[in-house]
């Protein structure tokens, strides 16, 4: 029996060696269970440097919109992301190649907002400005824990977090002038007002305004507050010092939480979500939570490298959109009013990106969120009329669609619906240019000569493109409500796509409102908003993935589709030619951005799956994971939908056209695949042979005569084995 003890207790204690080795190799941080130690948070927060992947050579001082993500403390869709700054203004506000940090921040995307209430450990004698440097040696991330040694101030750091609350952990190596400063006058977005003040013995409340958007707080140290220093108060700028009173030899909790209707909320969320829990037991909640999703698809036959890129990618794809009600209930609307309702409140999703695949993912892992989610779209809808967008596009009619056909149902699908025909029926509202689009078939473009990369004008074969996909997706809704009218009409819009596709030079292009294509015409060259957003002629040429077969005829049948398709993954990017945030390229096809992101796929049309695959995993070998630390990206995450594209890339399945309930299959980068549902729903990839050219497809042992296969499997559990060679 003792024997027995012996034995259990090494394999234990190997076990553990074995996944802090894992660890060391991700993020480094503490982690509860086996894939919360796969992850590593500071994949993407590295900068591009490779100018063979970039594309060019960029000018000085310009970093490369890669990755932009940030290494903090999140629980999945949570209000509070507590993470480092090392630079405001700067996408997440982290950037690996510095080396100061300057404060701990609530709130985070990966865009150039938020970063509310930055709090930081000051030691005595600090003077302003408050920064400290640090060593990645001395720092370490994991899903809900982030951990820094502050060098100047010698102070070990450590944050975790709970859906609205955040805990720090400050242990001083000098237990004299402790001090903690809150830099409420600074966040990514220019602060407009802000105001703190002490609440009894150890106890601060305030809140800080960036433009619309106003954060309070409610947070409680657990040593005594000696005084308050304030400078500037409501300025940007301002900050104030809170002084510790001398005498404990004790590490300093602060414990915060937040809340976008007040601060009795703030308050009542921190009773409600730590109480006197300590940071230990707050952590190892949150890396349970973790572990509960991440363990839902487990994978077997990558590589080290490849388990650690694939949980990782997988975490980042559940951090946005983000909660904004309390635990009460209680949220701020888009009209400024308190309310409360029968669901929770989330943030828009980033609608132009992660429709394309973070938010199918959403839907099959967290089916209640997603419906929360468009029940806090919807209450923005009614509020302004129209369903609202995100950038560009009209894509919650793809995620509402899509969410609804995969059964996801538990909201006002008719006020929904009702609020999307407005979108794609009236002027002023989400569809710019909605009454040409309607009147002509496309969207005209304005007649601008020399244009360059920041020329304002339409983005009309964009907006085109983009206007005939959510006509698909809204027509799915409809005929599931039995309108016949709005049907027919959507389906017959859906194919107005043609009407920019120039049959002469075999490119989508802008036409002007008299019918003329735009000339002079150069498909290489790239526009932020003319004609095309974000890309140029050659990333969009191939976005019909609701009627890909349609597009193929346009070009000409199959031949001439391969050729196309050949010299768009080969011909080499223009390195003249520069864009911030359009980078990493596969000939013209360009990862780092997301117009041409279905691209990888149309080989399956004209039957030549083996031509797709190649490019997938090129993409997943190259685009993610780069540089010197294998901490870059090949562009910039966009709230998860390149995290999520590696996902799906990597088990084998992709949500081609998302607003339809079903997904082509590629062939998976692990051997076998089991992707348990919310409902314990079992679907098992296979590829036996691990080789990488896709020769047939079998659903539950029986050859399958499309390359796709239906969401139905996720309903009712199934296998999917691939035969390759």
């Amino acid at each position: 029996m003792k024997l027995r003890k012996k034995i259990i207790l090494a394999t234990l204690t190997l076990s553990l060696a074995s996944l802090n080795t894992i660890a060391q190799k991700s993020g480094g941080g503490l982690a509860k269970g086996k894939y919360t130690a796969l992850v590593n948070p500071f994949i993407g927060t590295a900068p591009l440097l490779d100018t063979k992947i970039i594309g060019y050579t960029p000018p000085k001082d310009m970093r490369v919109w890669a990755g932009l993500v940030f290494p903090g403390s999140s629980v999945p869709n949570a209000m509070v992301q507590l993470s480092p700054m090392t630079k405001y203004r700067s996408g997440a506000g982290y950037e690996y190649e510095d080396t100061e940090i300057l404060g701990f921040t609530h709130t985070n995307k990966g865009h150039w907002n938020l970063c509310h209430i930055p709090l930081l450990p000051v030691s005595e004698g600090a003077s302003f400005p408050y920064k400290s440097s640090f060593s990645h040696d001395q720092e370490k991330a994991s899903p809900a824990y982030y951990e820094v040694y502050l060098k100047d101030y010698n102070v070990q750091v450590k944050l975790t977090s709970t859906l609205r609350c955040g805990i720090h952990e400050y242990t001083f190596k000098n237990n004299k002038g402790r001090k903690v400063l809150f830099d409420l006058g600074r966040a990514n977005n220019h602060v407009d007002d802000w105001q703190i003040k002490q609440e009894g013995a150890n106890a601060v409340s305030g809140f800080q305004r960036t433009g619309g958007e106003k954060i309070y707080f409610y947070a409680t140290l657990s040593s005594p507050i000696e005084k308050l220093n304030t400078k500037d108060m409501a300025k940007s700028g301002g900050y104030t010092l809170i002084n510790i009173k001398d005498g404990d030899n004790k590490p300093v909790t602060v414990k915060i939480a937040l809340s976008f209707v007040s601060v009795e909320n703030a308050s009542e969320n921190l009773k409600a979500e730590v109480g006197d829990k300590t940071l230990s037991k707050v952590f190892e909640e949150g890396s349970s939570e973790w572990e509960k999703l991440l363990s839902k698809i487990q994978v077997k036959g990558g590589t080290d490298q490849q388990n650690v890129m694939f949980y990782s990618m997988l975490y980042r794809s559940f951090l946005w959109p983000a909660l904004r009600s309390d635990v009460n209930g209680q949220f701020t609307d888009e009209a400024g009013k308190v309310r409360k309702e029968n669901y929770r409140y989330y943030t828009l999703p980033s609608l132009w990106d992660d429709y394309r695949n973070k938010l199918v993912l959403l839907s099959i892992f967290s089916p209640e969120v997603t419906a929360d989610v468009i029940s806090s779209i919807i209450n923005e809808g009614e509020i302004k009329g129209f369903i609202p967008t995100f950038f560009h596009g009209d894509h919650a009619a793809s995620f509402i669609a899509g969410s609804y056909m995969r059964g996801i149902r538990n909201y006002d699908v008719k006020k929904a619906y009702e609020l999307l025909l407005n979108n794609a029926y009236k002027e002023g509202g989400t569809r710019p240019h909605i009454a040409e689009y309607i009147a002509k078939g496309y969207v005209p473009e304005q007649d601008i000569k020399n244009p360059v990369v920041e020329t304002v004008a339409n983005a009309a074969v964009t907006k085109t493109l983009e206007y005939a996909y959510d006509d698909h997706a809204l027509s799915l809704l409809a005929k599931e409500l039995n309108d016949t009218e709005h049907y027919n009409d959507l389906v017959k819009r859906s194919k107005n796509y043609v009407n920019v596709f120039d049959k002469e030079s075999t490119f989508m292009r802008g036409r002007l409102a008299d019918g003329k294509w735009i000339t002079p015409f150069n498909p290489e060259f790239p526009y932020y908003e003319y004609m095309y957003r974000e890309a140029n002629a050659w990333q969009l040429s191939f976005f019909v993935p609701h009627d890909m077969p349609g597009l193929v005829k346009l070009y000409g049948g199959e031949k001439p589709f391969e050729a196309k398709l050949d010299e768009f993954f080969t011909k080499p990017w223009n390195p003249k030619y520069i864009a911030w945030n359009i980078s990493g390229f596969i000939g013209q096809y360009c990862h780092g951005n997301q117009p041409d992101h279905e691209a990888p796929f149309s080989y399956y049309f004209i039957n030549k799956p083996e031509k797709s695959q190649k490019v997938i995993d090129e993409i997943l070998d190259t685009m993610y994971g780069i540089g010197p630390e294998k901490l870059a990206m090949s562009g910039m995450d966009d709230a998860g939908e390149m995290s999520s594209w590696y996902v799906f890339g990597a088990l084998g399945l992709y949500p081609l056209s998302p607003a339809d309930p079903e997904y082509i299959v590629t062939v998976p980068l692990f051997k076998e695949v089991s992707w348990t549902t919310p409902q314990g729903k079992k679907v098992t990839l296979k590829n036996p042979n691990g080789k990488r050219n896709l020769e047939a497809i079998k659903v539950n042992g029986s050859k399958i005569n499309s390359y796709f296969i239906s969401h139905d499997l996720f309903k009712n559990g199934g296998e999917i084995q691939v035969e390759t060679k």
